[in-house]
């Protein structure tokens, strides 16, 4: 198993999962998943993004007979409440006003998976700790008429518009962003599909 003849597929659509792993300068391609996002009753924030990761990966895993399945999910938490994606503007609003002034959570799951080592599914976690600044109703106003917070967890981007309301983070930034990248690289370093010698951006590790 080494980078010649070992592929991986990302389990997402999400341009920003792709973009981070592009610059890992590995050969991946994207099938996305078609999974249910639903939080269950009583699922702690680990347990929703580790369940969701490695669902993902599963339901694509059948069609890539051999391959390395990377699946991913990302929330956000205030409150001891978990926060995805805005269904419309009037909750983006309502999300980005319940965070404004406080420090919340990102918590992102993964999950590695391939049909030909049943045994060997990865599963992780990390939690990311992030400060958006006050904001006034107005602000919150135009940021979501910019359109970027209706398909990101929490209704911010942190690598676009929203990096200004950001005003300190903690831990890792590409977990915010959606994707753990130096966890990840670590174990496809494992599997032997990634070389940090040969990566073009992997600036959390």
């Amino acid at each position: 198993m080494n980078d010649n003849n070992v592929d991986l597929v990302l389990a997402s659509a999400s341009p920003r999962r792709k973009d981070l792993l592009a610059g890992l300068n590995i050969r991946f391609r994207i099938i996305p998943s078609d999974v249910d996002e639903t939080v269950l009753n009583g699922e702690t924030p680990q347990d929703n993004v580790r369940r969701l990761a490695l669902a993902k990966a599963r339901d694509v895993s059948p069609r890539t007979p051999g391959l390395w399945v990377l699946g991913a999910d990302t929330i956000v938490v205030i409150d001891n409440r978990i926060l995805g994606k805005p269904g419309d503007a009037e909750e983006a609003k309502t999300m980005l006003a319940m965070l404004a002034g406080k420090t919340h959570e990102v918590y992102s799951g993964y999950a590695l998976v391939n049909s030909a080592f049943p045994d060997k599914e990865i599963i992780r976690n990390v939690v990311s700790q992030v400060f958006i600044r006050d904001l006034s109703p107005s602000e919150i106003s135009d940021y979501v008429t910019t359109g970027e917070p209706m398909d990101k967890a929490g209704a911010y981007a942190i690598q676009g518009i929203g990096s200004g309301i950001v005003q300190r983070i903690s831990g890792s930034y590409t977990n915010v962003v959606g994707l753990p990248l130096c966890e990840v690289a670590r174990d496809l370093q494992e599997l032997g599909i990634f070389d940090f010698l040969k990566a073009n951006a992997c600036n959390d590790c």
